[in-house]
């Protein structure tokens, strides 16, 4: 039996329990200036499976974020093809080696359009990434909820129109990821950043997390994994059972999350950090009726180390570019933008 297409649905309708999402960033270059577009799928165990949209816009540059969300009965929603065309409300995702991103939602705060396409930059950056130990984990029962990024390194293009402004998205750089699972993780950091030379093209991407599932209804230690790819050089750190080389700390009272692993390709140290001003709180609901949320930035700053096994050590700085998410399940209540 053939292995499925990164992209494609793992939701199956009729499934109770079932928690799945698709999800587009992309930054500017040399600004404080991002946009995250995501579409889900949520299946409770009581009730009919629903789609939603998701969008923000973070210009940190003028202290202006627009955030907002559509849920429609995913009968009325599309999931289909390959590659993956999925249409919610008004917004469509094409999520192809020639993908786009179309859509507008309507909120408290205005309008957002959108009318995004991107492509894998050249290179082994572009090439897909799977964070777990083994292809076979990516369809097995653990963990409970799977991380995939079939684009880990795009090339942005594009408008969107929110504030009465229109951003134009010149030479951004940006990544799609996929995951699913019968529940969102208990807690997580999750980071991704695309590391940019003078030229403003990524040359280095990092991409890692430190989580807890429920193992016999009790969260479990923390579990890491972090690659890292640096032109066609590749490090991976992804025993997640090795805890004794791990080390992990998730402080959101700084809104950091700081790792340090060891294994085979040697040793890595990666440090993402955001500014609570910058960030967003989503509500993740689950199958069982917990809510989840989900502080999120796509401005983060990053730092990150790896000493190689018999290669020269390297570090990689940048000041805006990450993608940093800490999921919890309780509300932060300093944050005045949930969605």
């Amino acid at each position: 039996m053939s292995r499925p297409a990164d992209n494609d649905l793992r939701y199956r309708p009729g499934d109770a329990g079932h928690v799945e999402s698709y999800f587009l960033r992309g930054n500017a270059p040399d600004r404080r200036l991002a946009f995250w577009l995501k579409a889900t799928v949520f299946a409770p165990r009581t009730d009919c499976a629903v789609a939603e949209l998701w969008c923000i816009v973070f210009d940190a540059d003028r202290e202006r974020y627009w955030s907002e969300k559509r849920t429609v009965p995913f009968r009325h929603a599309r999931f289909e093809g390959d590659p993956m065309a999925i249409r919610i409300a008004d917004g469509e995702f094409l999520l192809a080696d020639e993908g786009y991103a179309r859509g507008e939602i309507e909120g408290s705060g205005g309008s957002c359009r959108w009318d995004i396409s991107f492509h894998p930059t050249e290179g082994p950056l572009s090439e897909r990434l799977c964070l777990l130990p083994s292809e076979k984990m990516v369809d097995g029962s653990f963990p409970r909820s799977t991380p995939l990024t079939p684009f880990p390194s795009l090339a942005v293009d594009g408008t969107i129109e929110v504030w009465g402004d229109t951003i134009e998205l010149d030479g951004w750089t940006g990544m799609q990821g996929h995951n699913w699972g019968d529940e969102h993780a208990w807690e997580y950091a999750w980071g991704h950043c695309l590391f940019l030379d003078d030229q403003h093209q990524p040359f280095c991407w990092a991409e890692g997390f430190s989580a807890r599932t429920r193992i016999a209804g009790r969260p479990s230690p923390l579990i890491s994994a972090l690659v890292v790819r640096r032109n066609d050089e590749e490090y991976r750190f992804d025993r997640l059972i090795d805890l004794w080389r791990q080390d992990a700390d998730i402080d959101l009272g700084a809104y950091a999350w700081r790792l340090r692993l060891r294994g085979p390709d040697g040793e890595a140290a990666l440090s993402m950090e955001a500014d609570p001003d910058e960030m967003v709180c989503l509500g993740y609901h689950n199958p069982d009726g917990r809510l989840s949320h989900c502080l999120n930035s796509k401005l983060a700053r990053v730092e990150l180390r790896v000493n190689p096994i018999n290669e020269a050590a390297f570090e990689c700085t940048s000041e805006h570019g990450g993608a940093l998410e800490f999921l919890r399940n309780s509300p932060d209540l300093n944050f005045e933008r949930v969605v």
